[in-house]
């Protein structure tokens, strides 16, 4: 038996810094969907536990001694008292250190996976926070508002068809550079509406937010000023906005014919990604009630 797990890319329509815990994380506002690119998670018995890295990103993973999926399967298999064996293969489709949460998706797509192959029921949420703030809200890959640290969910407004492109120039920009360079205070939480009718207001309401990672991401990585005029000039976008602390930057459009022609549009030296929004994973999620605040 082989277990697959799809690892979708986690956008941040827009991202608020609220405040700052006395251990230095950072408090967040955050509204995550997930788009239309995704790593690959497959698990299948195994003597030990074992990963192979493939796709056009695994060789950025290769040096790495410890991979966020080897800690995931080690914690879910101590956690159901079960013996960690596994083989694991990731399929890394999504750059790395790129801001839409390709290893905490990894991470999750391995514990949902691994779940069923060893044919335990443990709840996969308070697992996930162990493994990094951004690891729950991808357990159900649905869209989800994120606040504290990235643990905190509730549910997203309803969201209207839309479609999202992705972007990244090729550079790759950990988290804690961009959160080090960033100045200034804080900002207050969104006041969100319970949905959307449709792509247009969404983007109105989102144009009104920001993400305060974004300037100090650009002056680390001037190039993606670049990308994001690059994508606001596409014919049909609504908004053009860097995700998490990037360097992946998004368009917003109201169908995914306009997403991919513009994806077409770009440099081919860019990595693009286009399409609806991801729907599928586990209904984690569908006991919690949309809502603004």
């Amino acid at each position: 038996m082989t277990t697959h797990e799809a690892a979708p890319a986690k956008v941040n329509l827009y991202l608020h810094v609220t405040g700052r815990r006395p251990d230095g994380y950072h408090l967040l506002d955050s509204l995550a969907v997930f788009g239309p690119a995704a790593d690959r998670v497959s698990a299948g018995a195994g003597e030990g536990l074992t990963l192979t890295l493939d796709g056009p990103f695994g060789v950025a993973l290769q040096a790495e001694a410890d991979n966020l999926v080897l800690r995931a399967a080690r914690l879910l298999a101590e956690s159901a008292g079960v013996e960690p064996r596994a083989a694991l293969r990731l399929t890394k489709r999504l750059p790395v250190a790129s801001g839409i949460g390709g290893g905490s998706a990894d991470a999750a797509a391995a514990l949902r996976a691994l779940a069923r192959l060893w044919g335990v029921s443990v709840p996969l949420e308070p697992l996930a926070a162990k493994l990094g703030a951004d690891v729950p809200v991808c357990v159900a890959s649905r869209p989800a508002r994120m606040r504290g640290v990235g643990e905190v969910l509730d549910a997203a407004p309803g969201l209207p068809r839309c479609a999202l492109l992705l972007v990244n120039p090729g550079v790759a920009l950990p988290t804690p550079e961009v959160f080090w360079a960033r100045q200034g205070g804080f900002r207050p939480e969104a006041a969100l509406p319970a949905s959307w009718p449709d792509a247009e207001a969404m983007a109105r309401d989102l144009r009104a937010l920001a993400n305060d990672l974004e300037p100090p991401a650009i002056a680390l990585r001037p190039v993606i000023a670049e990308v994001l005029a690059a994508i606001a000039a596409q014919p049909g976008c609504l908004l053009a906005r860097m995700s998490g602390s990037g360097a992946t930057c998004f368009g917003l459009f109201a169908d995914a014919a306009l997403a991919e022609a513009a994806a077409r549009a770009l440099p081919a030296a860019w990595w693009r990604e286009a399409g609806g929004l991801y729907e599928a994973g586990p209904a984690s999620l569908k006991d919690m009630r949309p809502g603004g605040v």
